[in-house]
């Protein structure tokens, strides 16, 4: 798949076939991640990437909507270090943002699926994961092939039109 094509077939994926993602294309993804931009290249993230079943399926707790966690064929899960002050907790945050996008555009590119999460009840996700003390886990993102039907070009993604989210010059 090409760069432009994985961006079209991405979709947020919340039902996992049984099928296992190979160790080659789960290092890909997670080097994804690991080549994002970041902040004065200060790359404060750590990963930790799930792949038993029990696991996965005490990790799809810390999260309402985390229900599809427990299906995955991986869950990597996204851990800041404790922030220094707000504007350090900013920069980590969107430095996530582009950690997430990267891995969920080089899964696609594989057909993988991949849907994400916050983490809502931290402390369980640091029991579950022994996260040290001074990090905190932020997101999840679920890893998998789709259960409903392979990834291809999205028709109708439900996205505000071009229109009005583009602003040239001025709004």
């Amino acid at each position: 798949m090409q760069t432009w094509d994985a961006i079209l077939a991405r979709r947020n994926v919340r039902s996992f076939s049984d099928r296992p993602v190979s160790a080659e294309d789960l290092e890909r993804v997670l080097e994804a991640g690991r080549r994002a931009p970041s902040a004065n290249n200060r790359q404060h993230w750590d990963f930790v990437v799930s792949t038993e079943r029990a696991q996965l399926e005490e990790l799809a707790t810390v999260w309402a909507a985390a229900g599809h966690v427990a299906t995955s064929a991986a869950t990597v899960t996204l851990v800041l270090p404790e922030p220094e002050d707000d504007r350090q907790a900013l920069l980590d945050e969107y430095d996530l943002g582009q950690v997430t996008m990267a891995m969920m555009l080089a899964a696609a590119d594989l057909g993988i699926g991949s849907g994400h999460a916050a983490v809502g009840d931290r402390e369980a996700c640091r029991r579950i994961l022994g996260v040290p003390a001074g990090h905190r886990p932020a997101y999840l993102l679920a890893l998998g092939y789709p259960a409903d039907r392979p990834l291809a070009p999205v028709r109708d993604p439900k996205r505000r039109p071009y229109a009005e989210v583009v602003h040239f010059g001025r709004w």
